[in-house]
């Protein structure tokens, strides 16, 4: 506060002035860095850069989006139209973004201000745009006289680079629909915080959201359910209320676009073989038992649905949550079949090497009583019903592969015969995680406990907005201090942990004011975990005291984040 308050009696003085020398010599402290996630290596210097109306920007001309992106930034921040320049020239107040095969890391970055001119150098677009967020967290805006702001970037030379190379976030649309501009706020979100995978969740028992040509029953009927469990599974009754909607391929390929102008890499997730009640609804031969109806929870079935079943239907879209017993048959060929259809225009939509599909919480008790199923297993030499879901798996892997593409799966793929090039996402703790590192392949740490943003963020839950019970608290200070690197692994074997993911599912989170409560400041603190390095000593207050600044960001996006760490 006293370093601020020294700006601002120094800039009263020197307001009236465009000699740029005079801001050679304003002092800074290290709180005038408050920095989300915090930067490999940073030095306070002397002076402040001064935005104004003669500020100047050039760039390489493959840093034209990164450059566009920060002119744009900063007009609507300062309200400042800063030039183009053709030229790099220190003498005038020009910021400069240049590639450097001098920087080795391909997200990094250097960041030097000085009181005349501001360089970002980095060995790709992506190192760029995130020294671009970093500048931006730096500008500080002060007051001069009741009406003249200045807005000054304090003196620093910075060199940064992520610590993981998978600084993801999971967004479930399956449970509840989302509309594309939340989609894409929660992608600025993403974008905001340097990290750089989108996890998107499109399918579910209770919901399927992605447009698939060959197969438009999964929208006409998969997308919606005519009602919604009341209360904590098992629930109370349905709120008899028709739920659904879907993204067009259209909208996908827009969402694709935007996230890119982010740098930011959407990986889709079409669940198999569980977790299928919505296709099953709407191709019931996708089930071991077609003629068998759906098993619902008694007291929570709508009164829509009710109608359907009286009238002879036998498959409806799910309307509790839990897991369900009415799975993909892998037995028949036709499943196969059309998931290979499913997949190849998913493949086509979505740049991603990887392809989420899933492998989690399937139940094979219809497996070990379908035909199908037991003579597949028998002619295929498998031990059990692990290896047929394992079997399955491995197939649709060999189906992506073919399409340039490799598979990422929840670490139940471990059980059963292991699939050798798919990625493993270890959620049931870092079990399945230390595992697949160990074997050699690539994992992703994801732990329920404490990456899981559904779970409570608080131990006192009784003000707290229906969630996830029995488990949690998964609180800030519970993610900012775990180590997503088990000490069970030896060098060599943590290369083998991609990175790190938070999860959002959506059970009991309708809307995007409550999404937007469970994410923040959660998500925050995975940040800091995916990009700062190992070395940097947890300092959870020193953390507290950023973040604190790190807020207005969330102000500035008008989102509702929740206010438990704030002390005022």
């Amino acid at each position: 506060m006293k370093n601020t308050v020294l700006i601002i009696l120094s800039l009263v003085v020197l307001s009236c002035s465009n000699n740029y020398d005079t801001y050679k010599s304003i002092d800074h402290s290290l709180a005038d860095y408050n920095i989300i996630p915090k930067p490999s290596h940073l030095e306070v210097l002397k002076g402040s850069f001064k935005i104004d109306e003669n500020t100047s920007i050039y760039s390489d001309s493959l840093l034209n989006t990164e450059t566009d992106y920060l002119e744009s930034t900063l007009k609507a921040i300062t309200n400042f139209s800063v030039t183009r320049s053709t030229k790099k020239d220190d003498s005038k107040n020009i910021i400069s973004l240049e590639l450097s095969d001098n920087i080795k890391a391909e997200e990094g970055y250097t960041l030097e201000v000085l009181y005349n001119k501001i360089d970002i150098k980095a060995k790709t677009t992506k190192g760029a745009f995130y020294a671009i967020e970093t500048l931006k967290q730096l500008l500080i805006t002060t007051q001069t006289e009741p009406e003249t702001q200045e807005y000054l970037i304090p003196a620093t030379r910075i060199l940064d680079e992520p610590r993981f190379a998978h600084r993801g976030m999971m967004l479930d649309t399956g449970r509840y629909f989302y509309d594309i501009e939340f989609v894409k706020q929660f992608i600025d979100l993403i974008a905001l915080h340097k990290m750089n995978v989108f996890h998107w969740h499109l399918t579910e028992d209770q919901g399927w959201r992605i447009e698939i040509k060959k197969y438009p029953k999964l929208t006409e009927v998969g997308a919606w359910r005519n009602g919604t469990e009341i209360g904590r599974t098992p629930g109370d009754k349905s709120d008899n209320k028709k739920h659904g909607g879907f993204y067009s391929q259209d909208q996908i390929k827009e969402i694709v676009a935007y996230a890119s102008l982010k740098h930011v890499t959407i990986i889709p997730e079409i669940d198999m073989p569980g977790h299928n009640g919505a296709a099953i609804a709407s191709y019931p031969y996708l089930s071991c038992f077609p003629e068998e109806v759906t098993k619902m929870n008694d007291n929570i079935i709508s009164e829509k649905t009710k109608e359907l079943l009286d009238s002879g239907v036998k498959k409806v879209v799910q309307e509790s949550w839990g897991i369900k017993a009415d799975v993909l048959c892998a037995g028949k060929e036709s499943t196969y079949t059309f998931y290979e259809n499913v997949l190849a225009e998913v493949a086509a939509l979505f740049p991603s090497k990887y392809i989420h599909i899933g492998g989690d919480e399937c139940l094979k008790d219809n497996w070990k009583r379908c035909p199908h199923c037991q003579e597949f297993i028998k002619e295929n030499n498998l031990k059990d019903e692990e290896e047929l879901q394992s079997s399955f798996i491995n197939h649709m892997s060999d189906f992506l592969n073919g399409k340039g593409k490799k598979i990422i799966g929840w670490d139940e793929i471990l059980e059963g015969k292991v699939t050798p090039n798919a990625t493993v996402m270890s959620w049931r703790g870092v079990t399945g995680g230390i595992q697949a590192a160990k074997q050699g392949q690539e994992v992703i740490m994801t732990p329920r406990e404490p990456y899981y943003l559904d779970y409570y963020q608080v131990a006192d839950t009784i003000n707290e907005p229906l969630t996830v019970g029995g488990r949690g608290p998964n609180t800030v200070e519970d993610i900012y201090l775990f180590n997503p690197l088990p000490s069970e692994l030896t060098e060599s074997e943590s290369k083998n942990i991609l990175g790190i993911q938070g999860n959002l599912w959506t059970e009991y989170i309708s809307t995007p004011n409550y999404a937007e409560y469970m994410l923040l400041p959660r998500m925050t603190a995975i940040s800091e975990v995916a990009w700062s390095k190992e070395s940097d000593k947890k300092d959870y207050e020193e953390f507290l005291q950023r973040l604190k600044v790190f807020k207005k960001n969330y102000i500035k996006m008008d989102v509702n984040y929740a206010k438990h760490v704030f002390k005022d």
